[in-house]
């Protein structure tokens, strides 16, 4: 099979898979509206867990400029998708980023693509939430990183609890945001009023 652009080796066998497992779930494959599934699922996890085979540590790098500012940068309502581990299921919400330079600066669509990378793999919020953390800080080295993340989990809500409403927030920081003051202030600007 001659693959599409943005899809990797083993999407034929990803396919097979989920043609085995519409079987084990006691359907039908071969049905009229079943017949592309497999193929349309595989396509589907392949784009959910590109994070895999990007380097979100290369993004940040590609666009580093020196910059004499050391005062908050804040990316806040980063709209972000991933994939629960424990469920494969869908978990969503908003990521906000802040990071005070030490010298050099990064493009601001390149937190925001730290954490679509990020989150484009198997993923528990958790560590998520460090991830973005520690990709900025080793990067850029600033005077201090802080994400908190807020997400919706379909594994919450289509089952186990099925709870539609809760929102589970996570926050990391490192540097000055060790300060009490210094968080306070960024929490201040991501609340929505």
């Amino acid at each position: 099979m001659i693959l599409e652009p943005g899809y990797r080796d083993g999407l034929d066998e990803l396919a097979a898979h989920y043609k085995e497992i519409l079987k084990l779930l006691g359907e039908d494959p071969s049905r009229e509206g079943l017949v592309k599934t497999p193929m349309r699922v595989a396509k589907a996890m392949q784009t959910l867990t590109r994070g895999y085979f990007e380097d979100a540590h290369q993004v940040l790098r590609d666009a580093l400029f020196k910059e004499d500012y050391n005062q908050m940068v804040i990316v806040k309502d980063i709209d972000f998708y991933s994939m629960c581990e424990h469920h494969m299921l869908p978990f969503y919400g908003k990521a906000h980023v802040a990071y005070i330079p030490n010298g050099y600066i990064t493009g601001l669509s390149k937190v925001v693509r730290v954490v679509d990378i990020l989150s484009h793999k198997l993923q528990v919020q958790e560590r998520l939430t460090q991830q973005i953390k520690d990709c900025i800080q080793e990067t850029l080295q600033p005077l201090g990183v802080m994400v908190v993340i807020e997400a919706s989990h379909m594994c919450m809500q289509m089952r186990g609890v099925e709870k539609q409403h809760s929102v589970t927030t996570t926050s990391d920081f490192c540097g000055a945001f060790n300060q009490a003051k210094t968080r306070e202030e960024f929490m201040n600007l991501i609340r929505h009023k």
